[in-house]
């Protein structure tokens, strides 16, 4: 796989074009519900507990399922994975469109979870074999900058979308509007992708991904069940945590001592930058996750702005958070170091706070909500685009796509808990507190920034001076 496929500039084109596509439909579909969830609310007569699986339900199959993923490419062949996530995707999401209560929303945001863990790491992949490395770094550099695109449209699309409400559809068509452009990116899929696999393909460890999905469900379940309160069914879910990721532990640890295809390679934690920013990558994905929920939702029960203003307030951090990926975070880290995740940690934690109190508590106006948001932005992007950096600063080459599975795993895993730990604090916890709602959300967001922050700050100082280390096994 290490050779390009031989296509002319013109095939290659049209399927960079068709990977974009599909990357495009993922990330947009992370980010576009955030807008429409009072809607939601208000059309199925959601709980609490739904409204959070709807969002948290895709991140966690999607971090499950994303190694397995990128495992069924490399047996099953690159473009035949990836036009069924693409179907898989496309059929789930008019799924979600169509639902009638609740549960079905849930279920078919779990499927999307599931489809996009099956069709995103195929994209990477075909990158490999479409491209030269040299080549690859411009196009890798659009993906970035698309991503980043597509992360700031997802919001203002959704709020465009209910606000015109064609065909009386509402919150609906931010789901429907992917089938026509899913069944594009099959046919330019089925017609511009070469079709490869690994000449090595490595297998995948099932039980261990169901034992770790069984134990990330046993966390989060009570956290969302809070609006009903704790019964012996949540606290016995939460008591069976540390048990169930022990034996996670013992299962991966066998199977890589017998040279098994396991679910991560434990040796890679005895790396310190890497398991401290396994840590960071956890608690600031929740941090950020639990943000931009309690940032939508609070816009509009607690302000009554529209879906389309609620979509167009992200835009401030969005710029703000693309500046601090590219500029601040490129330019300071080799320089500074753990230091950037430091500031970029405090900064998110203060100006992020100071979004939420104007939100509720202080009732600021739009125009000085904008300057909060976009210094929200600098923090998180500082911070955003440094951890993978940072964190295989002294992970050797060789487990560099391992080490990249578990990141990425990691930052799923962090969004969903983050739903559930700062949606329980703001649909529960702070109808009763005497503040707003979006006020009493802000220890929960201030906390894991804090633990981000505590784990920066215990990072060594010389990281990309030392050499790097080889996972032992």
């Amino acid at each position: 796989m290490n050779e390009p496929v031989p296509l002319t500039k013109r095939q290659q084109n049209l399927a960079l074009v068709t990977l974009i596509v599909a990357v495009v439909l993922e990330i947009v579909d992370l980010t576009i519900v955030n807008t429409a969830l009072p809607a939601i609310t208000s059309g199925l007569n959601a709980s609490a507990e739904a409204i959070q699986w709807t969002i948290a339900g895709y991140a966690l199959s999607f971090a499950l399922l994303l190694m397995a993923g990128g495992r069924l490419g490399d047996s099953l062949g690159y473009r035949r994975v990836f036009l069924w996530g693409v179907a898989g995707f496309t059929l789930a999401s008019v799924a979600c469109g169509l639902a009638q209560t609740p549960e079905q929303l849930v279920l078919s945001r779990l499927a999307q979870g599931a489809c996009g863990a099956i069709m995103s790491p195929q994209a990477l992949a075909l990158m490999q074999v479409l491209f030269t490395p040299l080549e690859r770094v411009s196009k890798l550099a659009l993906f970035g900058l698309v991503g980043g695109l597509a992360a700031i449209a997802g919001p203002i699309l959704g709020g465009l979308l209910i606000q015109l409400d064609l065909f009386g559809l509402g919150w609906r068509l931010i789901f429907l509007i992917n089938l026509p452009i899913g069944l594009f990116a099959l046919a330019s899929g089925w017609f511009f992708l070469p079709d490869r696999k690994s000449s090595h393909p490595a297998g995948f460890d099932l039980l261990g991904v169901l034992v770790f999905g069984m134990a990330v469900f046993c966390l989060l379940w009570p956290l969302t069940r809070a609006e009903n309160g704790w019964g012996v069914a949540e606290i016995g879910a939460l008591l069976l945590v540390a048990p169930l990721l022990f034996v996670v532990w013992r299962h991966v640890s066998a199977r890589v001592r017998a040279r098994q295809p396991a679910l991560f390679d434990p040796s890679l934690l005895s790396i310190l930058p890497f398991r401290l920013g396994l840590g960071i990558s956890v608690a600031f994905a929740a941090a950020n996750a639990g943000f931009l929920l309690i940032f939508a939702f609070a816009l509009q029960s607690e302000r009554g702005e529209s879906p389309l203003t609620t979509g167009l307030l992200h835009m401030p951090y969005g710029l703000g958070a693309m500046i601090g990926i590219a500029v601040l975070g490129r330019n300071f880290l080799p320089r500074y170091g753990k230091w950037v995740l430091v500031l970029g940690g405090l900064t998110l934690m203060v100006a992020g706070a100071g979004v939420l109190l104007g939100i509720g508590w202080l009732g600021l106006s739009k125009a000085a909500l904008a300057p909060l948001l976009i210094v929200s932005g600098l923090g998180m992007g500082s911070l955003s685009g440094s951890i993978a950096p940072v964190s295989v600063a002294q992970v050797d080459r060789d487990h560099a796509g391992a080490a990249s599975g578990m990141m990425k795993t990691a930052q799923q895993v962090g969004g969903a808990l983050g739903i559930a730990l700062a949606g329980s604090v703001y649909f529960v916890w702070g109808q009763g507190a005497g503040v707003p709602p979006s006020t009493a959300a802000i220890a929960v967001i201030a906390s894991l920034l804090a633990i981000t922050v505590v784990f920066a700050a215990r990072l060594p100082g010389n990281l990309f001076a030392a050499k790097p280390a080889s996972a032992a096994h």
